[in-house]
């Protein structure tokens, strides 16, 4: 930061769980269980699809992108929040807070995006049978995936160096258990209008743009499988997708009652009316 915007506030306080007492080492066991399972099991899906040749195919080296990004989204949070619930003082310092927002708000990003293509994957394999190698060569698979990065890198940095250089007089209690946009926002004493219609307009397009993209898919797969001669036939090119389908109704579920929850507790109208 320039020193012309220096801070009073060095680092901090992730409430989260600070209030549960003894049950703070129940959750510890719980949550250390949680990511164990995690990565054994992403790194065990990324060792058999690097190990088989058969699964050299697109869809599943999305999927095996999707296990790397599900490790690493779970290491951005998980081992500070296990540190956290073994120590009575849960400070994160206010570099650390910033390098954090980056990866989840990237990472948490590029499953929406590895999602839609995975969707697009599937348009092409069932629409487009007869093409689907030239329409999904490996360089256009490899192209996808550096574009997608490209840009949920520069969404993420656009969040975390703007947020890092807001001015936070305190307090610095966050309310949650690892540093995301909007609870951080709420400790800021800066003119927040900004930054918040910022949020508004470009977030939405970055959570719009795969949902668009996974609806359009779908729906002329669905226009595909409705014109097939059979139920066999249309059964069994559904049951291709099934998978991907309850994959994106879980996670769109969840991120659509976490926008529900941020705008209720701590949402944009309060921060632009506090100004």
């Amino acid at each position: 930061m320039d020193k012309d915007n220096q801070t009073t506030v060095t680092e901090f306080i992730l409430v989260g769980f600070s209030d549960l007492g003894e049950y703070q080492k129940l959750l510890f066991v719980l949550f250390l269980i949680t990511y164990i399972t995690t990565v054994f099991g992403n790194t065990v899906i990324i060792g058999l699809i690097v190990s088989d040749s058969h699964l050299q195919t697109p869809m599943y080296f999305f999927l095996c992108c999707l296990s790397v990004m599900d490790i690493c989204i779970s290491s951005t949070i998980i081992p500070n929040l296990l540190v956290g619930l073994l120590h009575e003082t849960k400070t994160i310092s206010f570099a650390s807070c910033f390098t954090q927002m980056f990866f989840f708000v990237s990472l948490g990003s590029m499953g929406s995006f590895l999602l839609a293509l995975m969707a697009y994957d599937r348009y092409v394999a069932i629409c487009h049978p007869l093409h689907y190698t030239l329409m999904m060569s490996r360089k256009l698979c490899l192209l996808l995936m550096s574009g997608s990065w490209v840009i949920v890198s520069l969404h993420s940095l656009l969040y975390a160096v703007w947020t890092s250089r807001l001015t936070y007089c305190g307090p610095n209690k966050i309310y949650t258990f690892f540093c995301d946009v909007v609870p951080v926002l709420k400790l800021s004493c800066s003119d927040l209008t900004i930054i918040t219609l910022v949020q508004i307009v470009e977030g939405s397009f970055i959570l719009c743009v795969p949902s668009i993209c996974i609806a359009i898919s779908y729906g002329h797969i669905i226009t595909t499988i409705m014109k097939m001669p059979t139920a066999v036939a249309k059964r069994k090119t559904f049951s291709t997708c099934s998978s991907h389908i309850i994959v994106v109704t879980l996670l769109y579920g969840s991120r659509q009652q976490k926008v529900k929850f941020d705008c209720q507790r701590s949402g944009f109208v309060k921060i632009i009316g506090r100004q």
